[in-house]
């Protein structure tokens, strides 16, 4: 498998996909050795995950390294690695917690982790810590579009006595991913609807669960009594963190008309001071776009939007190409409309779409029409005004006068709503109860 560079457009990694056969072996080995794992104890699973952490943070500079080559951003990618390594010391602290009230909870014996690319390390952690301190066994498939730190992070199993026996990290292509999902007994699978029904039709032969998350279309809402500056901050910053490629990405702002000119003012002079990442990665805030099959939904939101009278304000027409790799300036649009592909589809870019609403029943009509509802933000004047309205948005969490809290404060409980996922809760402490079933002794 040959592996594009998203800075430079040229395929200069190469990695061997796994065989079927060595995936058949890998899960009997892993089904034969997860009872042990389980019955060895929360403790003792958490004392191992804490010997894991310690090995990646020993490989932390190899693990950046490897994952800002694959995606070509910098901060980000820090940031990335050290909210996986804190991640470890809170779900070790919730699995405690969790089982001591919660004594008869049996795991799915084997999990299935099929991970996406835009954080490629964070989102095959998210589902795999607490899997595995339930006491699965689990399997992972990162995206083939970004494989280079499977190699470190398998360095580091191998570094902790036992891991290997009930973790693996294989990355490959669909096909991979569907002999691992042939195996398991539950699948977690983060990615585009299209996929997830293949996953959801492969897994109903089985009649396993699944769990999913899928597109997103986040709104930020901005009252008349927000503070504009602090809302202004925030929006920029959700809509382009990532280049716009995150599942919390702001992708609709919807402003009220009386305030609607100075915000579009303030959003365009922060988005103006956001440049590209440099040759050297160690300057500018916004990297490539990671897959460059992506490029072609950009362009198109955004040729769809200017054909059907959208007004570009600052940013870009459309994807350009520098140096081989594809860049999408922080783009401001407006006289948008509802019907517009980037206000409707998930567009995963720094696209930052405009809408001036006057009434509330009617900017909860726009808000709640898009079938993604993962979550949202509401600015205003203070708290009890904005939960007021925040309480009428369908949405699995919503962020209080600032941008994608629950990827911050990534404990509080909240699912999906509509095609924006499946499952239960993916964040919180009942997390643990997704990956395990109850058993219940009657006198």
């Amino acid at each position: 498998m040959r592996v594009r560079n998203p800075r430079t457009g040229v395929y200069d990694y190469e990695f061997q996909e796994c065989s079927p056969e060595t995936v058949r072996q890998t899960a009997r080995r892993f089904s034969d050795n997860q009872i042990a794992w389980y019955r060895s104890g929360v403790a003792n699973r958490i004392a191992v995950i804490q010997e894991w952490k310690r090995e990646l943070i020993s490989t932390k500079e190899q693990l950046i390294g490897a994952l800002a080559t694959d995606t070509g951003r910098t901060w980000e990618t820090t940031a990335e690695v050290d909210w996986v390594i804190d991640s470890m010391d809170k779900w070790c602290a919730v699995a405690r917690k969790f089982y001591e009230q919660h004594d008869y909870w049996i795991p799915y014996p084997l999990i299935t982790v099929l991970s996406p690319w835009n954080f490629p390390l964070a989102l095959s952690m998210m589902d795999t810590l607490p899997a595995l301190l339930s006491g699965a066994a689990v399997m992972v498939k990162p995206s083939e579009v970004t494989p280079r730190f499977v190699d470190i992070v398998k360095q580091t199993i191998e570094g902790v006595s036992g891991l290997h026996d009930i973790l693996c990290f294989t990355p490959g292509t669909a096909d991979t991913g569907a002999l691992l999902a042939d195996k398991a007994d539950l699948i977690c699978f983060t990615g585009s609807i299209g996929s997830a029904k293949k996953v959801l039709y492969a897994a109903s032969k089985k009649m396993i669960p699944v769990l999913f998350e899928l597109g997103t279309k986040d709104p930020a809402i901005v009252l008349s009594s927000a503070n504009l500056e602090m809302a202004a901050a925030a929006i920029v910053r959700g809509s382009t963190t990532n280049a716009g490629q995150s599942c919390l990405s702001f992708e609709r702002i919807y402003v009220h008309i009386s305030v609607h000119d100075a915000l579009v003012d303030l959003l365009v002079a922060k988005a103006n001071e956001l440049q590209f990442v440099d040759d050297q990665m160690l300057k500018g805030e916004i990297g490539p776009i990671i897959f460059d099959k992506q490029v072609l939904t950009i362009n198109t939101h955004l040729e769809d939007a200017f054909n059907l009278g959208a007004t570009l304000v600052t940013g870009s027409k459309q994807c350009e190409e520098i140096n081989g790799g594809y860049y999408c300036r922080p783009t401001v649009l407006v006289n948008v409309t509802q019907n517009m592909l980037v206000m409707r589809e998930e567009t995963f870019g720094p696209i930052m779409p405009v809408i001036a609403f006057d009434q509330i029943d009617e900017l909860i009509e726009m808000v709640n029409a898009p079938e993604f509802s993962l979550g949202a933000a509401v600015f205003a004047g203070t708290d009890d005004e904005a939960i007021a309205l925040a309480q009428r948005i369908n949405a699995g969490s919503v962020s209080i006068n600032e941008a994608a809290l629950s990827a911050i404060l990534h404990y509080g409980d909240s699912v999906s709503f509509n095609w924006s996922g499946i499952g239960g809760l993916r964040i919180g402490p009942e997390n643990f109860s997704r990956f395990v079933k109850k058993k219940h002794f009657h006198f």
